[in-house]
C-alpha cells in the first residue's frame, strides 16, 4: 500500500466494499439523531427569530403574542408529518419533493423542487453553523470577533466526519443529539416546576437601554405574519426523512416513517414547551445573549447546568448541519442518475458515502458563511423560502397523484395533502413577501438560474447519448488485418460509438487486442458482457470486479501483470477514448478518469498510452420525455 493511501485510510478510515453498503445504513435508534438534529436544533433560533420581529414594535409585551404565531406552526408540523409519511410510502427510493413533482406535475416543477431542496439543504448547514457559533459566543462573549473563524472550523470538522462514512458519523452525532433533547426537556420540566412552586420569577429588563415595556407600534396582521415567517424556520428538517429513505435499513420505509413520527413528537414537545416557558418568563432577545441562554440562566442559574445547556445547544446546532450531509448527497445522486447534474455525484467514495456531494456542500457553505459573516439573522430569509417552496410542490404533487391513481382511502389522503399544500403555499407567499427586503428576492434569481443549468445539463447528456448511440455495431466494426502481435488493451466503459472508434484504431496497429472493463457492480458487469456478446465482435472482453469502486488501480495492476510477461522488444499499448467538447465547461460534466490513468501509467517503460478523441458534432437536441419516464 502506498504512503498516500495509508494516510487517506488513517484520515477517512479503511475502504469499504460495495457489499458493505447495507451495514452503513441507519436503523431507527441512530436514524432519529441523524435526521432530527436539524429540526430539533431549530428551537434554538426559531423562537428568537419570531421575537426579533415582534420586540421592536411591541416591546416586552411581544411575548404575549408568541402563542398566536406558534400555534399554526405546530399545526403545520402535524400536517406535514402525515403528508410526508404518505410520500415515504409512495416513493421508497427517496427524492422527496423532486420525485413527487417529477411524476405528478411535470419536469419543470421537478427542477424547481430540486433547486429549492438544494438551496434549503445548503442553507441548513450555513444557518446551523452560524447559530452554533452564536450559542458559543453567548456563553463566552470574548470570542465574538472570531465567530466566522469558529463557523468555518465547525464546517471543516463536520465535513471530515461525514467523509468517514454514514454509520460512523451517526454514532458520533447521536449521543450529543440525545443529550440536547434530554437537557431541553429538563429545562422545560424544571422551569415549570419552579414556576408552579413560586421559585421562578419573570426576567426583569429594567435599566437596560433600548428596552421598553410597551412598543411604539400596534399589533397588525402583517406583523404577525412576518413573525410567523420567521418562526417557520422551526419546520425545516421535516422533509429530510422522505428525501433519504434509501439511507435506512430494510424495511426502509417502515424505519423512515418511525423516525419521522418520533422526530415530530420531539419537536412539538421541545418547541411548544420552550415557547410557553419563554412567554411565562417574559424573555426577549438581547445583543450577545440568545433567548435559550437567558432561559437557561433563569432556570438553572449560572452554575454548571447553564454551561452544559450552552455547550449542548452549540453542539446540536453544529450537528444539525449533518442532516443536509445525509439528505443532499442522496438527492444529488438521484438528480445525476436522471441527468440533471454532473454524473460524478452518483459515485460513492471509499467509505460508501457520496463524497462529491459532501464536498459540494462544504465549498458552497463556506462561501455563504464568508459572504454573510456567519450571521444567522441574514441567512434565515434565504432559508425558509426554499424549504416552503419544496413543501408546497411535494404536497401539490401528492394531491395530483391521488386524483390520478385514486386507490383505497385516497380521499382522506388527498385532503391531508391538499391542506398541506394550501398551508405551505400560503407560507411560501408570506415568507417571500415579508422577507423580500431582507434578501428573499435573491431566490427569484437563483432558483431560475439553477433550473436553467439543470435543463442545459439534461439536454447535454441527452445529446451525448444520441451521439454515442450505434444502431448496428458490426456494420461499422473493422476486423484487424495487422501482422503485429504486440498487446493492445482498449479500456471499455460501455458499448457505443467512441468505443467502436477505439477498437477500430486498435485493430489497425495489432492483431492482439483485448477489451478491458472495470466493473463496480455485478449487475452492470453482466449487462455489459451480454451486450458485448450480442455485437459479435471478435475481440475478447475481460471484466475485472472492483469491490472498492477503484477504477485506476485495477487497470494498473492488470497492466503490471501483462508487462511482467513481456519479451524483450515487446510493448503494450493502452487505448482510451476521450470526449472532445466544443464548449470548454461541458468537460466538467464528464469524468476525467483517462487523464489520471495516463498519469499513473507514465512510469511504465514498456507501456504506451493513446487517447482516441471523439468529437461531438451538431447542436443540442430538445429533450422529449414522457411524464412517466421521469421516475426512471
Amino acid at each position: 500500500m502506498s504512503s498516500k493511501k495509508k494516510i487517506k485510510n488513517i484520515l477517512l478510515g479503511n475502504t469499504l466494499k460495495s457489499v458493505d453498503l447495507e451495514g452503513e445504513k441507519l436503523g431507527p435508534f441512530w436514524g432519529v439523531p441523524i435526521m432530527a438534529s436539524d429540526a430539533v436544533s431549530s428551537v434554538a433560533y426559531a423562537i428568537e427569530e419570531m421575537l426579533l420581529v415582534l420586540v421592536p414594535v411591541l416591546g416586552l409585551s411581544s411575548v404575549n403574542y408568541l402563542g398566536f404565531v406558534t400555534s399554526p406552526i405546530i399545526l403545520l408540523f402535524f400536517v406535514l408529518a402525515f403528508s410526508y409519511s404518505q410520500i415515504i410510502s409512495s416513493y421508497p427510493n427517496g427524492g422527496g419533493a423532486y420525485m413527487v413533482s417529477a411524476e405528478n406535475i411535470g419536469r419543470g416543477a421537478s427542477m424547481v423542487a430540486a433547486s429549492a431542496l438544494i438551496i434549503g439543504y445548503v442553507m441548513t448547514v450555513a444557518v446551523s453553523l452560524s447559530a452554533a457559533t452564536a450559542a458559543l459566543v453567548s456563553a463566552f462573549p470574548d470570542f465574538k470577533e472570531y465567530r466566522l473563524m469558529f463557523a468555518l472550523v465547525f464546517l471543516c470538522i463536520i465535513t471530515f466526519l461525514n467523509l468517514r462514512g454514514m454509520r460512523e458519523s451517526s454514532k458520533l452525532f447521536g449521543v450529543p443529539t440525545y443529550g440536547f433533547i434530554v437537557i431541553m426537556v429538563l429545562l422545560i420540566v424544571i422551569g415549570f416546576a419552579k414556576l408552579m412552586t413560586g421559585n421562578l420569577a419573570p426576567v426583569s429588563y429594567s435599566g437596560i437601554a433600548g428596552i421598553a415595556s410597551e412598543g411604539t407600534g400596534i399589533v397588525s396582521l402583517f406583523l404577525l405574519l412576518k413573525a410567523f415567517s420567521s418562526g417557520c424556520s422551526a419546520l425545516t428538517g421535516v422533509e429530510v426523512v422522505s428525501n433519504a429513505v434509501p439511507s435506512f435499513r430494510e424495511p426502509s420505509q417502515k424505519n423512515a416513517k418511525k423516525v419521522l413520527f418520533i422526530l415530530v413528537g420531539i419537536i412539538v414537545v421541545i418547541f411548544g414547551g420552550a415557547v410557553l416557558l419563554v412567554t411565562s418568563l417574559g424573555i426577549i432577545p438581547l445583543e450577545g445573549k440568545t433567548v435559550i441562554s437567558q432561559l437557561g440562566l433563569a432556570v438553572f442559574g449560572s452554575g454548571p447546568m447553564f454551561y452544559v445547556l450552552q455547550f449542548a445547544t452549540s453542539l446540536i446546532l453544529l450537528l444539525a448541519a449533518n442532516t443536509a450531509y445525509n439528505g443532499l448527497p442522496t438527492l444529488l445522486a438521484i438528480l445525476a442518475e436522471d441527468g440533471m447534474v454532473p454524473r460524478q455525484f452518483m459515485h460513492r467514495g471509499t467509505r460508501l458515502s457520496f463524497s462529491n456531494g459532501i464536498l459540494f456542500i462544504f465549498f458552497l457553505t463556506a462561501l455563504l458563511l464568508i459572504i454573510f459573516n456567519a450571521e444567522t439573522h441574514y441567512l434565515i430569509p434565504l432559508y425558509a423560502v426554499g424549504v416552503f417552496l419544496s413543501f408546497t410542490l411535494s404536497q401539490g404533487g401528492m394531491v395530483a397523484r391521488w386524483i390520478r391513481i385514486k386507490g383505497r382511502g385516497y380521499r382522506h389522503k388527498m385532503m391531508i395533502n391538499g391542506l398541506g399544500a394550501l398551508m405551505t403555499g400560503t407560507g411560501t407567499v408570506i415568507v417571500f413577501v415579508t422577507r423580500f427586503a431582507q434578501g428573499s428576492w435573491v431566490l427569484a434569481i437563483v432558483i431560475p438560474v439553477i433550473v436553467y443549468l439543470m435543463h442545459r445539463t439534461e439536454r447535454h447528456y441527452q445529446f451525448v447519448g444520441d451521439q454515442l448511440k450505434v444502431e448496428d455495431f458490426t456494420e461499422h466494426y473493422h476486423k484487424s488485418v495487422s501482422d503485429d502481435t504486440n498487446l493492445c488493451v482498449v479500456l471499455v466503459g460501455g458499448i457505443n460509438r467512441s468505443v467502436l472508434k477505439a477498437l477500430n484504431y486498435a485493430n489497425l496497429i495489432t492483431s492482439n487486442v483485448v477489451a478491458l472493463h472495470i466493473c463496480t457492480d455485478e449487475a452492470q458487469g453482466e449487462r455489459i458482457l451480454k451486450e458485448w456478446k450480442e455485437t459479435g465482435v471478435d475481440i475478447p472482453l475481460q471484466i475485472i470486479m472492483s469491490p472498492y469502486r477503484e477504477l485506476i488501480q485495477p487497470v494498473e495492476e492488470y497492466i503490471d501483470e501483462k508487462e511482467a510477461n513481456l519479451q524483450p522488444g515487446e510493448m503494450i499499448t493502452v487505448v482510451m477514448t476521450r470526449f472532445m467538447e466544443k464548449i470548454w465547461f461541458a468537460n466538467f460534466l464528464h469524468n476525467q478518469t483517462t487523464h489520471f490513468i495516463m498519469q499513473r501509467l507514465r512510469k511504465h517503460r514498456n507501456v504506451a498510452t493513446v487517447l482516441v478523441p471523439y468529437l461531438f458534432t451538431g447542436n443540442f437536441k430538445p429533450v422529449k420525455k414522457q411524464k412517466d419516464e421521469t421516475t426512471s
